[in-house]
């Protein structure tokens, strides 16, 4: 297997809404990714795409966002993973370069949440004949997990504002950011309650949004940029598909398996790790996140956003450049904007949003209600 790096990156704004097409947003980003990476063709291109059955009825969106991009007879797949899918498609366009099956390789994902009810096709990810005809949803699932870690670690109602608040103001001075708005502890506690105990500002928003990877092999990655950003490992492991099967579902298995394999891979440790990108669609996500990585002890990880760990200058930063919750979560591009944010880091593009010294970056995506999680790790 060869080994493999990200050569061009390309981001679209995140917006509430978008007047422009699925495809034009998709092909907008794969141009834009390309352009960075200064070439013109490659050989195949993975599409990361949720919702567009359901809401803009289109199936077949890779070979559509390929043909759109002027990219006609290249190898153009659609890749899904539910709420993971941009990871999947970054997953799938790293796994065809190391393999020697594509030389040039782009991950796009696209979003339009705008257009159709997105909160019932999200539910989707559940299990449509034991959770969905229930009436469950992602939202209904983390309140479920959230009720249930306040109980068992007696943590405040409050505990977890913090994620949320740094989110916002991380987004401030990212202009790919859907919200511009600084946010307080005090305005997270007074939201509207959604399914409690989750409020409003707990959860990422509805969004539109593009983002796209160009992958190359690491031994000519400086032919196409002078700073490459190395993917040092990509996993994925899964767990019980219901939360209510889970002997443990505080643990987040998934996310412990599969950021053990990513780790041994890349031959790095929790320690080594600069800044984390986390599935933050869910403040309590994020919080149990920490925990399975291992930046934090089991009923420990609210803590380090209630003591302020979780900023840019502190020891565990995260959602660097306002993570799900204010950058937005288009699913299907969210994980590629994260790895977008993540070249950013490495190579000291940030801007205002800049990590000190990173050299090691964590990309951690969630699928359902983690029952697939895939990692990522990142190096210079």
């Amino acid at each position: 297997m060869r080994q493999v790096s990200i050569v061009g990156i390309g981001q679209l704004p995140v917006q509430k809404v978008y007047a422009q097409s699925l495809r034009w947003l998709g092909a907008t980003a794969v141009r834009q990714a390309m352009s960075n990476a200064g070439v013109v063709q490659v050989n195949a291109l993975f599409a990361a795409n949720m919702l567009s059955d359901e809401l803009q009825n289109q199936k077949h969106l890779a070979a559509l966002i390929a043909d759109e991009a002027g990219l006609r007879g290249i190898e153009a797949l659609q890749i899904r993973a539910a709420t993971a899918t941009g990871a999947a498609a970054l997953r799938m366009a790293y796994l065809a370069v190391a393999s020697e099956e594509a030389d040039l390789a782009v991950a796009v994902g696209v979003e339009k949440m705008s257009e159709g009810a997105a909160t019932p096709a999200l539910a989707k990810a559940l299990d449509a004949r034991q959770e969905v005809v229930a009436g469950a949803t992602l939202i209904s699932k983390n309140a479920d997990l959230m009720r249930l870690y306040m109980e068992r670690y007696k943590m405040p109602e409050d505990g977890l504002v913090n994620f949320a608040v740094n989110a916002h103001q991380n987004a401030l001075t990212n202009p790919n950011a859907l919200f511009h708005k600084k946010i307080s502890a005090k305005d997270v506690r007074q939201s509207r309650s959604i399914v409690p105990p989750i409020r409003l500002l707990d959860c990422s928003p509805i969004c539109d949004g593009a983002a796209a990877v160009v992958l190359a092999p690491r031994n000519e990655a400086r032919a196409y940029t002078d700073k490459p950003v190395h993917i040092l490992a990509s996993s994925v492991a899964t767990d019980r598909f219901r939360v209510d099967d889970r002997p443990k579902p505080l643990t987040l298995e998934a996310a412990r398996l599969s950021a053990q394999k990513a780790f041994r891979r890349a031959n790095v440790n929790v320690q080594d790790v600069d800044f984390y990108e986390v599935h933050d669609a869910f403040s309590i996500m994020a919080c149990l996140l920490l925990e399975a990585v291992g930046f934090a002890q089991s009923g420990h990880g609210w803590r380090l956003a209630a003591e302020k760990k979780i900023g840019l200058r502190g020891p565990v930063p995260i959602a660097t450049m306002g993570g799900l919750k204010a950058r937005g979560h288009p699913i299907g591009a969210t994980a590629l904007y994260q790895t977008a944010e993540i070249v950013q880091q490495l190579t000291e593009q940030a801007g205002k949003n800049q990590v000190k010294n990173a050299e090691i970056g964590l990309l951690q995506s969630v699928g359902g209600a983690a029952t697939t999680v895939l990692t990522h790790v990142f190096g210079v």
